[in-house]
């Protein structure tokens, strides 16, 4: 980490931002995740904006991020499959191989790997057995 800049292996704000851009478009348009995320979402700048702070927060430790995602991700409960945490992980790695070096993408996807499964527990059995 270069305290200097801001910068830790390879990943700044700027990366955040264009890596948030990139995959929340990619979410937008998939067939599978896209609509839950199209009817939940109503301002896609500010959330984009917020997202961008919520992986500041988690790579840079800038502490940008002050929300509680969790509770957001369980109005939409009913609607989440098990397969739907397969494909957001999925354009995740694409999207962070694209925008980060390959040290920083595989350390964003550990930490996604293990945000997936911490909302497969708090999504309770119902998204852990693929019940509908």
């Amino acid at each position: 980490m270069d305290g200097l800049d801001g910068e830790i292996d390879g990943v700044d704000e700027a990366g955040l931002a264009r890596l948030v851009d990139r995959f929340y478009a990619a979410v937008r348009a998939d067939d599978m995740i896209g609509p839950l995320f199209n009817d939940a979402i109503h301002d896609w700048p500010d959330h984009l904006g917020r997202l961008a702070a919520f992986w500041s927060s988690l790579m840079l430790g800038s502490g940008r991020y002050k929300g509680m995602p969790m509770a957001a991700h369980l109005r939409h409960r009913d609607r989440i499959t098990p397969a739907m945490f397969d494909r957001w992980l999925a354009l995740w790695r694409e999207a962070t191989e694209a925008e980060m070096p390959p040290a920083a993408a595989r350390s964003m996807q550990a930490k996604a790997g293990r945000i997936a499964e911490n909302f497969k527990l708090a999504l309770g059995s119902r998204a852990l057995a693929g019940i509908r």
